[in-house]
């Protein structure tokens, strides 16, 4: 931010084309971060680990490096990344991701045992629909 401009630098040799991907995919970059920050995600997460009786996770936070997941765990630290693409998605959305992240902590694999916790959540089938249509068709 400059000014209350969102500043784009971006190589002098580039194409129109070129310009309007950069500032397309930097202004949706800055917009997701902005909107990550309004999310407290270790209160949601503690919150969703009382309810369905899971640990709470050591650390939660939104990254910008996952492109091929919506998110991952690390259970030895007990760390739980988000991607940001999901910013945008419905909080029963990113609670079933939560929820699927705090079963990890449980256990590691996706056993039957692991689908039990997950399953726990209302809205899991659904979630996994929304978030399958969300995998095949990217906005």
């Amino acid at each position: 931010m400059n000014g209350g401009l969102v500043d784009i630098r971006i190589p002098a040799s580039s194409s129109a084309a070129e310009e309007r991907h950069f500032v397309e995919h930097f202004l949706a970059r800055f917009e997701r971060s902005r909107r990550a920050e309004l999310v407290d995600l270790f209160e949601r997460a503690e919150r969703l680990a009382r309810r369905y009786g899971l640990p709470t996770p050591a650390s939660i936070r939104w990254v910008s490096n996952q492109r091929h997941r919506w998110a991952s765990c690390t259970p030895a630290d007990g760390s739980i990344r988000l991607s940001d693409r999901m910013v945008s998605f419905p909080s029963w959305v990113i609670d079933y991701v939560i929820v699927h992240e705090l079963a990890h902590l449980v256990e590691i694999g996706h056993t039957d045992r692991f689908w039990a916790l997950v399953d726990a959540y209302p809205r899991a089938e659904r979630a996994k629909g929304y978030l399958q249509a969300k995998a095949e068709h990217p906005s």
